[in-house]
């Protein structure tokens, strides 16, 4: 128990200094200007710190390997998901390198690149504690979320329907800690960050998946950023072919990614599928 809580008091005290870093990828020493990103710096696997400095992760490997397909540096600031998206539609950011929910509400407001992952919202509880088998065994309970995500809004769509009360926080190391202290019964996230946890927090377990939240994660932008949405996703299409991100996702999720699942999936045209924003537009698959 002294080694999770160590574990645990590193893993917040680390999370508090994500929100202030920026760090630079990509092609360094292009001399071309950085594109800006802006990520949530506590989202183990996807963005975190560092022991040596810095971030790592998965969304880390990723935009380096895109800024030097773009021959472009790529400066990633961490900062707390809830202030991203207005920060970049304020014109901080160029885009998000957060892995961030395509939904239809954000696809209205939002232009965002195809999928590069799927992700399902997922439930992580406290070993001992009840498993949860359905959404009716969540009646009247607390679940812990990370602010500004679709898992605060989930609950927050069924808060009357089931009894449930909310606890948002800035990080999802906080959002865990609440489920681990007693002071929530489950903590709603991504299914690979609560796996990742489960996977170093012997007490915390993943359990139930939500049925029908299957999602792509993709790239946001600005709705006036057309054509570097674009150029952006023919860099993701050429690293799906190339077979860097199922490369990736293996490394930082640890399992190899199925030949129909995101990271290998180049979907036509660009953005997702379906939604608002999507240019149907046919394109090769080209590197640069």
């Amino acid at each position: 128990m002294r080694l999770l809580t160590a574990a645990l008091a590193l893993a917040i005290g680390l999370a508090g200094t994500a929100g202030a870093q920026t760090i630079t990828v990509g092609a360094k020493e292009s001399g071309q200007p950085p594109l800006r990103c802006g990520v949530d710096g506590t989202y183990a696997p996807h963005a975190f710190p560092s022991l040596q400095g810095g971030l790592q992760g998965f969304q880390i490997d990723l935009f380096d390997a895109i800024g030097k397909k773009l021959n472009r540096p790529v400066e990633i600031t961490g900062a707390s998901f809830s202030g991203l998206i207005p920060a970049m539609n304020a014109g901080r950011y160029d885009f998000l390198c957060a892995p961030t929910t395509v939904t239809p509400e954000r696809a209205a407001n939002l232009l965002f690149t195809e999928g590069y992952l799927w992700t399902e919202l997922q439930f992580g509880i406290k070993r001992g504690a009840a498993p949860i088998r359905s959404e009716e065994d969540l009646r009247g309970k607390t679940i812990s979320v990370n602010k500004g995500t679709p898992y605060e809004q989930w609950v927050r769509n069924n808060t009357e329907r089931l009894g449930l009360t909310l606890l948002a926080f800035d990080s999802q190391a906080d959002a865990v800690q609440a489920v681990l202290q007693g002071r929530a019964y489950a903590n709603l996230a991504g299914n690979t960050v609560v796996k990742y946890s489960a996977s170093r927090t012997p007490q915390y377990i993943a359990d139930f998946v939500l049925p029908g939240t299957r999602f792509h994660w993709g790239t946001p932008f600005r709705q006036d950023s057309a054509a570097t949405r674009n150029q952006v996703e023919k860099v993701i299409e050429c690293l799906k072919q190339e077979g860097t991100v199922a490369t990736l996702s293996k490394k930082w999720f640890g399992a190899e990614p199925k030949p129909d699942d995101a990271e290998r999936v180049v979907f036509p045209g660009f953005g997702v599928p379906g939604l608002p924003g999507y240019d149907e537009t046919t394109h090769e698959v080209a590197c640069p």
